[in-house]
């Protein structure tokens, strides 16, 4: 055994003691399993590992928790109408065209690259589509199919000026950002404004309306308990999966609690939502990609090559990955992502205009995922931040809207958030790195 690692078995927990890797002669860290830690020594356990986390910079999604809290109960103060039923359904449905651009973007930034150009394309994706259903009379949900293969081309056509011609993405994509603007600007004409059909299919789905209509509220509840009963079987799955192959799991009480927990907030919600308009087609569809995304991310072999190429692209290529291809179709995921993005858009004004995609729809988009965790450094993240994200965005957006606080001092507080989030990860890092975990 060496003299940098040895094994410490107490009577409660076991440990491991390494050294940090870029430092030889460093003094040993204490590294413990979780879910051990959890199973030995209970609640206690809870603590103890959280402080640990502390410690180590694992913030995860805290410091965006508490931020939410914080903004909400400052805007409730200022106005009690804040936390109404209608406001929060409002926040739920303008949040989610933001939304999906931010999980295009989850990708990109996972590589540590970044895709200035998803807001021009999701303008260009919504005059695609007007065009096609407009001037050409075509099926609108055939339209949509194309309208989205569109965007992914053009996402796959960055990622490969990028992986194969070693342009940087900040490069290809500001190209991106105005030759893309270009094209819709020619698209639009000297009219420069194209009108959907609000009955046309997609642009009334993603209107303010709801798959249950007249049924709203048993809609709501019925997504609730979809959410807990698909939470209580991955959580069940993954613990027979991890017991099966003999390695720590997390205990059944801790599952319960969980989801518990779980089912209070989405039945909370529902209740809230069900006293407004229920839950919009909009953000269920975002909801569910959220979910697929994330299981693609976390469960996949794809997902871990995505996360092995942020973390050391020489450290993957030597695994076996094709770095190239990883990186292309990440292009390719935000540009289709961004085009979906575009079409909500285009659901909440039935038309395709000269200022879709422009103004502050990029920024907004990178600064969801940003501050909802996924580090701008690449390999850390999650999909799940473009909604915590685009919560703390949209519930300035509009509490400063009740407020009638100008345009300006919305720009001023959204930029210090992402400073602010930008700070917490570099320093969560230097942390990390410090305790032997960068």
């Amino acid at each position: 055994m060496s003299d940098t690692s040895k094994t410490v078995k107490a009577d409660k927990v076991d440990t491991s003691t390494v050294a940090p890797a870029d430092d030889p002669t460093a003094a040993g860290v204490t590294v413990v399993d979780p879910r051990l830690l959890v199973r030995e020594e209970g609640f206690k356990g809870y603590i103890t590992e959280f402080k640990r986390k502390v410690k180590g910079g694992e913030l995860g999604s805290l410091p965006v928790v508490v931020g939410l809290i914080v903004i909400w109960t400052i805007f409730q103060l200022k106005n009690d109408r804040f936390l109404s039923a209608g406001n929060l359904s409002d926040i739920g449905y303008y949040m989610s065209a933001y939304g999906m651009l931010a999980i295009g973007l989850v990708f990109v930034l996972l590589l540590g690259e970044i895709d200035l150009s998803v807001g021009s394309v999701s303008g260009l994706a919504s005059t695609i589509f007007a065009v096609f259903v407009v001037n050409h009379s075509m099926n609108p949900w055939l339209s949509l199919v194309l309208t989205i293969i569109t965007g992914a081309l053009i996402g796959a056509l960055h990622g490969w000026f990028f992986a194969k011609i070693g342009v940087p993405a900040f490069v290809v994509t500001l190209a991106g950002l105005l030759g893309w603007n270009g094209l819709m600007l020619w698209l639009l004409g000297s009219s420069g404004t194209i009108n959907i059909p609000s009955d046309s299919g997609p642009v009334h789905l993603l209107a303010q309306n709801s798959f249950f209509m007249d049924q709203a509220i048993i809609g709501a509840y019925l997504l609730a308990g979809l959410g807990v009963v698909l939470s209580l079987v991955g959580n069940f799955g993954e613990q027979r999966r991890r017991r099966a192959a003999g390695v720590p799991f997390k205990p059944t009480a801790e599952i319960l609690l969980r989801v518990a927990l779980l089912a209070i907030a989405s039945f909370a919600a529902a209740a809230v939502l069900n006293n407004a308009q229920g839950v919009t087609n909009a953000l269920v569809i975002f909801l569910a990609a959220l979910v697929v995304i994330d299981f693609v991310l976390r469960r996949t072999t794809y997902g871990r090559k995505v996360f092995a190429v942020g973390g050391g692209i020489e450290a993957a290529r030597r695994a076996g990955i094709n770095v190239p291809m990883v990186r292309i179709t990440v292009f390719a995921i935000s540009g289709g992502f961004a085009a979906i993005g575009g079409m909500f858009f285009a659901g909440q004004t039935a038309s395709a205009t000269l200022s879709a995609g422009t103004g502050d729809v990029l920024m907004l988009a990178i600064a969801a995922a940003v501050i909802g965790g996924t580090s701008l450094f690449g390999g850390r993240g999650s999909v799940w931040s473009a909604l915590l994200g685009m919560l703390v965005i949209q519930s300035i957006k509009t509490g400063l809207n009740l407020l009638n606080m100008n345009t300006s001092i919305q720009y001023m507080i959204t930029g210090g958030v992402l400073l602010g989030a930008v700070v917490i990860d570099s320093v969560s890092r230097r942390s990390q790195k410090a305790s032997g975990r960068g």
